[in-house]
């Protein structure tokens, strides 16, 4: 192992700059070459590779997104896309390739690495927080706050008007980013992915807090992968339940911005732990499972389905 690329794919994530700063700092301490790769697997497929040495890295662990750029790449899905790829990792003499991103970012490294021979390692980068073999994911923590503070301005507005309001997260097929919020920021129920809910009887227990006195309401819906997806949620309250509900959409705010101190410590920790896979042979994700740095096999990421916090359901709506 004599030079290593770093790649960032998939949608961005707060504490995506930290893995890059440490795996690139980690390997030049150990007297390896570094190259980027720009924009994701479409700069790979493009040759779009520089060097990257460790004044490029300073002064970038506070800040949002990925220095790298990102991309989702069609063209990488196929084999042949993928010959591609390794033929460029090899035109520039990079002998293995640290990926950082999300589920399909490690599928597609997987299968790189399968069927070319190339060393690889991953680090869990997404806001999803849905990898197997690894209790957190960058950007999960950030995006937690992101949507944390917005409902508590929300709920602002939602007492002083005295209404319900709906308030949609991200969360692709994961719901743990509305459970978490849902309980930090006192929800009266969170709606995720594979749980059903009956809306009329959501409907019923909303009017009878109203009546209890209650001024307002905050109910958080994960997007489910249907982004708008609480306006269908709204539009079925008022059909079954005759309640009005207020919409609001997160969106993409809860991608950017400084990523927490939670996210940077990760970010360092499993970016510094890619480097020591590589070495090692690679085809590993540094995980963390219990407080400690961990390696969970890359096909296990994203053939096994991570875990929904269910335990947290029940604790709002106890407490609701």
């Amino acid at each position: 192992m004599r030079r290593l690329g770093i790649l960032t794919s998939g949608g961005d994530a707060p504490g995506m700059n930290a893995a890059i700063r440490a795996a690139a700092r980690h390997a030049l301490g150990l007297g390896l070459e570094v190259s980027a790769v720009r924009r994701g697997y479409a700069g790979l497929l493009a040759g779009d590779i520089v060097p990257l040495a460790r004044a490029a890295v300073a002064n970038i662990i506070q800040r949002g997104g990925t220095i790298l750029g990102t991309s989702r790449c069609e063209a990488f899905r196929t084999p042949a896309g993928r010959a591609q790829a390794a033929d460029r990792l090899r035109e520039a003499r990079i002998d293995g390739l640290i990926v950082i991103g999300g589920d399909g970012t490690l599928r597609g490294a997987t299968l790189l690495a399968e069927e070319h021979d190339i060393p690889l390692a991953a680090v869990p980068g997404t806001i999803d927080n849905d990898i197997h073999g690894t209790d957190t994911t960058i950007g999960f923590d950030t995006a937690v706050n992101t949507a944390l503070e917005a409902i508590d301005r929300i709920r602002d507005t939602a007492a002083s008007l005295e209404r319900v309001f709906l308030v949609e997260v991200m969360g692709r097929e994961s719901g743990d980013i509305a459970l978490a919020v849902g309980v930090a920021g006192g929800a009266e129920d969170v709606l995720v992915p594979d749980v059903p809910t009956d809306l009329l009887t959501l409907g019923r227990e909303l009017r009878q807090s109203a009546e209890r006195g209650k001024r307002s309401s905050i109910v958080v819906v994960a997007e489910g992968g249907e982004p708008g997806h609480a306006f269908r949620v709204a539009d079925d309250l008022r059909e079954l339940s005759q309640l009005e509900a207020r919409v609001c959409v997160l969106g993409h705010i809860q991608r950017g911005g400084i990523p927490t101190a939670r996210d940077r410590i990760l970010g360092s920790l499993l970016g510094t732990a890619a480097v020591d896979i590589l070495l090692d042979g690679g085809g590993m994700m540094a995980a963390e499972r219990g407080g400690a740095v961990a390696r969970t096999p890359l096909r296990d990421t994203w053939e096994h389905r991570s875990s929904m916090a269910n335990p947290l359901l029940a604790l709002v709506r106890d407490l609701a």
